[in-house]
């Protein structure tokens, strides 16, 4: 109930039906959803801790502006991206933050040579191959080989950003690989990355992610196709 109390909420909120300003009062909560005060702190408490209100005595939960949205929690951003009616320039952020994580996170992980890590990035990209076949979640896929390499830095602030990569690039990938007309992500230009992580050339597996990412990038930048029902 305290999940589905913050959940409801935090789309209220995200979506603008609750103006920066407005105040939620406890007592109004468990009435409208017939909860218990328990729950509605938990839920309040939730929604303070990700940056969309803030609690002061006696006089309620005040619901804050954008900017002191914590987008980088996973629910936040899944929230915003599902209930926004444009999320291209999100989308367009998004990717100028993987421009700085990414290929850095790829040059990391070819250096650092965890064979364990690496085999995780292998069985992603094996994934992405029987998704050619129809024999695997090509998106899944994608996601997973995009967080093993993420893992495989060996760095614990980038591995950190997992779950905020994972939920924005469920639907950033889907934009792009429509803008391209195709329905999978290019298997070649990942293995490119892999196998250079694998041979331990951190320049190189660098520079493939720059481009893959930089590729995606451009596309937004030109004609945006209709993100409904993405």
């Amino acid at each position: 109930m305290t999940d589905h109390v913050a959940t409801s909420l935090g789309r209220s909120i995200v979506s603008g039906e609750y103006e920066p300003g407005s105040v939620f009062q406890i007592n109004d909560l468990c009435r409208s959803f017939d909860a218990s005060r328990t729950v509605m702190r938990e839920a309040v408490k939730a929604l303070t801790a990700k940056g969309l209100v803030t609690s002061r005595a006696s006089v309620g939960s005040i619901v804050q502006k954008e900017e002191s949205w914590n987008l980088s929690d996973p629910d936040v951003l899944d929230w915003f991206l599902h209930v926004k009616g444009n999320t291209v320039p999100l989308i367009r952020e998004f990717m100028e933050f993987r421009l700085a994580i990414e290929p850095m996170a790829a040059m990391l992980a070819a250096e650092l040579g965890d064979q364990a890590a690496i085999a995780k990035i292998d069985m992603a990209l094996d994934r992405m191959k029987a998704a050619k076949n129809g024999e695997d979640d090509a998106l899944a896929a994608d996601i997973e080989f995009h967080v093993a390499i993420l893992h495989a830095s060996g760095n614990r602030f980038y591995v950190n950003m997992r779950h905020t990569v994972d939920v924005a690039l469920n639907i950033s990938i889907r934009v792009t690989n429509r803008s391209k007309g195709v329905a999978l992500a290019s298997v070649a230009d990942h293995a490119k990355i892999a196998d250079a992580i694998r041979d331990g050339d951190g320049e190189a597996a660098k520079a493939y992610m720059t481009n893959l990412i930089m590729e995606a990038q451009q596309l937004l930048q030109g004609k945006i196709p209709a993100l409904e029902n993405i």
